[in-house]
């Protein structure tokens, strides 16, 4: 008897797909406490200016905000905005903190789920862009639009 495992996306980082060109994504679990993890449930996250280190043989992830659980109260309740640890596999964080170290690419966080029962991270290796490259994307993409909306505008006339 298989287990389907669902998805359910939390949190998406659009700014961070206009703000960098993204070369390659990684899927990390992550360490979270008891009131953390309800807030993610109750998808209280803000993924925008996170990014994500190497440090020490561990992947951390940083400025990932993840509101306070009311229902936790004082003692139980956590630092929305704490370093939390990512869990990748030992070959991939060396692999990530080599790019990092030499290419001058940034470790992102893309979107945040929860699979089955764990929270995940879609973490991007990414290059920023410059302002002209974002000028460009948006022609680009509004190019497209347009074609795409004068394609069916002569398919209903067909």
């Amino acid at each position: 008897m298989s287990r389907r495992t669902y998805e359910k996306t939390i949190a998406v980082n659009r700014r961070a797909r206009h703000d960098y060109d993204v070369l390659e994504t990684y899927e990390a679990g992550l360490v979270l406490t008891g009131s953390e993890i309800k807030s993610v449930r109750a998808g209280r996250v803000n993924l925008r200016g996170g990014y994500a280190r190497v440090k020490d043989g561990e992947a951390w992830l940083h400025d990932v905000h993840i509101a306070p659980y009311k229902e936790a109260g004082f003692y139980f309740g956590h630092d929305p905005d704490r370093p939390r640890r990512l869990l990748l596999h030992r070959r991939e964080i060396e692999r990530l903190r080599g790019r990092l170290e030499r290419s001058g690419l940034t470790l992102i966080p893309l979107r945040l789920y929860l699979k089955g029962r764990w929270a995940k991270v879609e973490l991007g290796l990414c290059r920023g862009r410059k302002q002209y490259d974002r000028r460009e994307e948006i022609a680009r993409r509004d190019a497209r639009r347009e074609m795409e909306r004068e394609w069916k505008e002569r398919q209903r006339w067909d």
